[in-house]
C-alpha cells in the first residue's frame, strides 16, 4: 500500500508540475518555440486544448490549465483516499482525511507544489549557470522565468566580487515563507 501511494504521490506531482509549469511559462510570457516550452506544450496540450473550448483565457491566465491542475491534485487525492482508506502518512505521523477535504488539500497542495516547481527551477538554473559553455535554449527559458523574481533582489543586494547570492536569497525567503506557513496551518505540513 506504502508503494502504491508513493507511485500514485510522484506520477500526479510530475504532472502537476508539468501543468503549473505551462501556466508560469504563458505568465512570464516566455518563448514558446523553446524546447523547453514546446515540450511542456505538448505533454499538456491533450487535456488543456479540449477544456479551452469552454473556459477561455482571461487576464493572461489560462485558466483551463489552472483547472487541469487543480482536477490533478484532486484526482491525486481521491485516489489515495481509496488506495489508504483515508489514512495517509505524513511527517507528523497518519493523519486521516474524507472526500469532503480533497478541495482544501488540493489547494494547498498547488500552492506547495508551484513553490517546489520555482525552487527546482531556481536550483537549475543556478546549476546551469556554473556548468554551461553558452547560452542553452533552457537556460534562456529558466532565465525569463525566474528573472522577475530575482531583479528586485539585485537591485536591494549588491554583488559581491562577482557573485551573484539573488538566488540564496530567494530560496531563503521561500524556506521562511514554507516554515512560517507551516506554523499557521496544520494542514501545510499534511500536504
Amino acid at each position: 500500500m506504502q508503494a502504491s501511494s508513493y507511485l500514485i504521490e510522484v506520477v500526479f506531482n510530475l504532472y502537476l508540475m508539468v501543468v503549473l509549469l505551462r501556466v508560469w511559462l504563458q505568465l512570464a510570457r516566455a518563448d514558446f518555440y523553446n524546447p523547453l516550452s514546446q515540450f511542456v506544450v505538448k505533454v499538456t496540450n491533450p487535456v488543456v486544448v479540449p477544456l479551452r473550448r469552454i473556459i477561455p483565457g482571461f487576464a493572461g491566465v489560462d485558466w483551463a490549465a489552472v483547472v487541469i491542475a487543480f482536477a490533478v491534485v484532486a484526482a491525486k487525492w481521491v485516489a489515495l483516499y481509496f488506495i489508504t482508506g483515508g489514512q495517509i502518512s505524513t511527517r507528523l505521523g497518519v493523519v486521516g482525511f474524507d472526500l469532503s477535504s480533497v478541495p482544501l488539500l488540493s489547494l494547498v497542495n498547488i500552492i506547495k507544489e508551484a513553490g517546489m516547481l520555482l525552487f527546482w527551477v531556481l536550483l537549475l538554473r543556478a546549476i546551469l549557470s556554473w556548468v554551461s559553455q553558452g547560452r542553452s535554449p533552457v537556460e534562456y527559458v529558466l532565465g525569463q522565468l525566474t528573472e522577475p523574481l530575482l531583479s528586485p533582489i539585485r537591485r536591494i543586494l549588491p554583488s559581491i566580487g562577482g557573485l551573484d547570492l539573488s538566488v540564496l536569497v530567494l530560496f531563503i525567503g521561500l524556506n521562511f515563507l514554507n516554515l512560517l506557513i507551516g506554523e499557521w496551518f496544520y494542514i501545510w505540513q499534511i500536504v
